[in-house]
């Protein structure tokens, strides 16, 4: 019910998003877009190209008098790099001579198996579209996902667990993750201000080396009913939906729902959410003793925070270069560089939001299926109904 894609290069004239399926009747907060393209370009470590941008979403189609129409929804996002870029990555034939070349691939980056699948005789049109500039389009319509699912009364945001070698231990609460939502500084959006500094030092070693950095970011849901996800067949499980959404990142490596890779190494008795009823509590009255699952089981939410982390390698364009092999001569010559950020973890959460909120609105638009917000409110309220009555 839910289909989005995008369009643009890194440098080219501007990026696009398409966003089919949203019910009508849905208020957009124009606001609210920004901020969180804002989020997005924010963190301590970023390269000179977010001094550049300055993203705001320009709504094409799909939204008039502030709300959605029920049909496609198209955003437009500016390049401002682009004046800089049109001699050198022109849509016609333009001059050769001005062309810039990426000469020698990247390891890490898609530069050499995009240029071999491709045919590319060098590695430009690779890098101009496997960039993580592309995530900003995903941002854009994350951020009308996230508006629908504040509908439903669903949260999601995010925060850094871990910068290079220093994390924060423990499960952290919700309540201090959405407290750094509205600081204007995000640095390296820790919910603990004396671990971010001691990350914070951490990034600035390696921008004194020439290296990059990765870690990892945590995205919580918060308010996610039980029942969104199936496990009746094998692509409609949430956990592999958000798993897969997540993983399509750049940069991303590995994801984890809950306390996933420890309890690998657990006993299923120190693993497993103990159930408990109490008689009162949030969607229905039963209760776990804490949320290890993360808010999954079997492939379907159940009613606890929901909770997905992003494990993200060191960005691949270093000032430092590594080895590499020059496209043309095939002699080893040192990787390229290109105007790059050094740590990206904190934008890379943001990014992950988009991609949770778009997975939990297709979710939830399949469970409470409705044309217009009207239509999915009440049969979303009667579900509650059905769930406190259980």
């Amino acid at each position: 019910m839910l289909r989005y894609f995008t369009a643009g290069e890194s440098h080219g004239e501007a990026l696009t998003a398409f966003l089919s399926g949203i019910p009508a009747g849905l208020k957009i907060d124009q606001a609210f877009l920004d901020r969180e393209l804002w989020r997005r370009q924010q963190g301590y470590g970023r390269g000179g190209r977010m001094k550049i941008e300055r993203d705001t979403a320009h709504i094409l189609s799909g939204v008039h008098h502030g709300q959605t129409i029920g049909s496609p929804i198209a955003v437009g996002l500016e390049n401002k790099d682009w004046k800089n870029w049109q001699e050198s990555l022109p849509v016609g034939e333009g001059d050769p001579e001005k062309h810039k070349q990426v000469k020698s691939p990247r390891p890490g980056h898609a530069d050499l198996a995009g240029a071999l699948k491709y045919n590319f005789p060098e590695a430009r049109y690779v890098l101009e579209r496997a960039s993580a500039r592309e995530s900003a389009a995903r941002v854009a319509i994350g951020a009308i996902a996230k508006l629908f699912l504040r509908e439903l009364g669903i949260e999601v945001l995010s925060h850094v667990v871990t910068t290079g070698g220093v994390s924060v231990t423990g499960q952290v609460p919700w309540e201090k993750i959405r407290a750094l939502y509205d600081r204007d500084e995000v640095l390296l959006n820790c919910a603990d201000p004396e671990v971010e500094k001691h990350m914070k030092a951490e990034v600035d070693k390696v921008l004194k080396t020439g290296d990059s950095i990765g870690g990892v970011f945590e995205v919580v849901a918060w308010r996610v009913p039980p029942g969104l996800g199936t496990y009746a067949q094998w692509d409609e499980r949430l956990d592999a939906l958000l798993a897969a959404a997540v993983m399509s990142l750049q940069a991303v490596k590995a994801v984890e729902i809950g306390t996933g890779v420890a309890s690998a190494f657990a006993f299923g008795s120190a693993v497993h959410d103990e159930i408990g009823y109490s008689g009162t509590s949030g969607f229905t009255a039963f209760s776990r003793s804490h949320n290890n699952a993360g808010g999954i089981e079997g492939g379907v939410s159940n009613g606890e925070e929901l909770r997905v982390r992003g494990y993200l390698k060191p960005i691949s364009t270093l000032r430092r270069p590594l080895q590499s092999v020059d496209f043309a001569t095939r002699e080893p010559v040192k990787a390229a560089y290109e105007r790059s950020d050094v740590c990206v973890v904190p934008a890379a959460g943001v990014a992950a939001e988009a991609m949770v909120a778009l997975t939990l609105a297709r979710c939830a638009l399949e469970k409470f299926g409705g044309d217009s917000m009207v239509e999915i409110l009440r049969n979303f309220q009667g579900y509650c109904e059905q769930l406190k009555n259980y």
